[in-house]
C-alpha cells in the first residue's frame, strides 16, 4: 500500500506523489485549540506524513517557568511557552576554555528511538537538531557579542562553530544507526530583511561547518532538512551544494514561493510556504483554502511538502486551522489510499 512515507519520498525526489504531504507545526495554544475541538481524535486528524521520531534537544524545567537545554543554557518560559529567553552567557569573554560540551551518548538522547522508528515505520523518520550552529554559538555568547566576535576575535568564532558542528556531526552519526530517513537541522540565518551577518561572513564561518554536517548525512545515505527563518534565498545555490535536500519554513511574507518552488524544481524541496503572518491569523477560511489549495497545486508535480510557514500561532482563529487540515485531507486519492 502507498504510504504517507511514499508520499514524502516522492515529494523529495521531485516525482508527482499520489497526494502532497504534509507536515504541520502548532504552539502550545493552537494545538490546545485543536484539541479542544478534536479531543482525542487530534493526532488522527492532522495526520503528520513526518513523525519527530527523536531530537537533540534535551530541557530540564528549573522553577519560574524557566529549563536548562543540554548545553547549560536557561531559558525563560514565562511569556514565550515553546521556546523562551536566554538568560545571561555561558560564555561571557571570547574565550574557548570556557566551552563545555554535551555528552553525545547521553542515554536521554537515544533510549526508545529504535522503538519508535519502528512505530513510524509508515510515516518519514526524522530526528532533529535545533540551534545546531549559528543560533547554538549565540545562545552560549549572546547575539550582540557573538557578532562583535566575528570582526573582533573570528579565530573564537571559527572555533566555537567547529566544536558545535563536531558535536553536532557526533549526534548524527549515532542517530543514522537507527533507521531514521533523514536529520533535521534549525539554525535561523535570516531576518526578515535579510541575512544577519551578510553574504560574505555567512560563507567564511557557516558554511564550512554546514559541509561537513550535512555531508556526514549525505554520506550516510540519508537526507537532510533544514530550518532558517527570514530572508535567505540567496544562499540556496551554496544549501544545495552543501547537500540540503529540503528547505524550511520557506515564507511568503519575504520570498515569491511559487516562483521560487518553479525555479530549484528538480535541485531543492521545499517545507512549507502558506503565510502565518498574514493569511491564517487575518484572512477569511475561503483565502486560508486558496492560498492551501494553490500550495497543493504546485506541488503536484513534486518538491515540495505542505505547511504553514512556521509553527501556527495562538491568534489563528479555529475556524482557518480547520479550513486548512479540511483543504489537505481532502486531495483526491488521500482517504482511499492512505495506510
Amino acid at each position: 500500500m502507498y504510504t504517507r512515507r511514499d508520499a514524502v519520498i516522492d515529494a523529495l525526489a521531485h516525482r508527482p506523489p499520489r497526494w502532497v504531504p504534509w507536515s504541520m507545526w502548532f504552539t502550545s495554544e493552537a494545538r490546545e485549540r485543536l484539541e479542544g475541538h478534536f479531543g482525542p481524535r487530534t493526532e488522527e486528524m492532522l495526520d503528520p506524513h513526518v513523525a519527530w521520531v527523536g531530537s537533540a534537544d534535551l530541557a530540564e524545567p528549573l522553577a519560574n517557568s524557566r529549563v536548562r537545554d543540554r548545553w547549560g543554557v536557561v531559558w525563560d518560559r514565562s511569556k514565550d511557552g515553546d521556546i523562551g529567553v536566554v538568560e545571561g552567557r555561558l560564555l561571557p569573554a571570547p574565550d574557548l576554555s570556557l566551552l563545555r560540551l554535551p555528552d553525545p551518548a547521553d542515554p536521554r538522547l537515544w533510549d526508545g528511538l529504535a522503538a519508535r522508528c519502528a512505530a513510524n515505520a509508515g510515516r518519514y523518520r526524522v530526528f532533529g537538531i535545533g540551534f545546531s550552529l549559528w543560533e547554538r554559538a549565540w545562545t552560549l555568547r549572546g547575539m550582540e557579542e557573538l557578532m562583535t566576535d566575528l570582526a573582533d576575535a573570528p579565530e573564537f568564532v571559527e572555533g566555537l562553530l567547529d566544536a558545535i558542528a563536531d558535536w553536532n556531526i557526533a549526534v548524527a552519526k549515532r542517530a543514522l544507526e537507527h533507521d531514521i530517513d533523514a536529520v533535521y537541522f534549525g539554525d535561523d540565518w535570516g531576518s526578515q530583511r535579510g541575512l544577519l551577518t551578510g553574504l560574505r561572513s555567512w560563507r567564511r564561518f557557516v558554511l564550512p561547518r554546514i559541509r561537513r554536517m550535512y555531508g556526514a548525512v549525505r554520506g550516510a545515505g540519508r537526507q537532510v532538512f533544514i530550518h532558517s527563518c527570514g530572508d535567505v534565498d540567496e544562499l540556496f545555490p551554496d544549501l544545495v551544494e552543501a547537500g540540503v535536500t529540503c528547505f524550511n519554513p520557506f515564507q511568503p511574507e519575504v520570498m515569491d514561493v511559487h516562483a521560487l518552488a518553479g525555479q530549484w524544481h528538480g535541485k531543492l524541496a521545499f517545507h512549507g510556504g502558506l503565510s502565518t503572518q498574514r493569511t491564517l491569523p487575518y484572512g477569511s477560511a475561503a483565502e486560508v483554502v486558496a492560498e492551501t489549495g494553490a500550495l497543493l497545486a504546485r506541488g503536484a508535480g513534486g518538491g515540495y511538502l505542505f505547511a504553514p510557514a512556521h509553527a501556527v500561532e495562538g491568534d489563528v482563529p479555529l475556524g482557518n486551522l480547520l479550513a486548512m487540515i479540511e483543504r489537505v485531507r481532502d486531495q483526491p486519492g488521500y482517504r482511499r489510499l492512505a495506510g
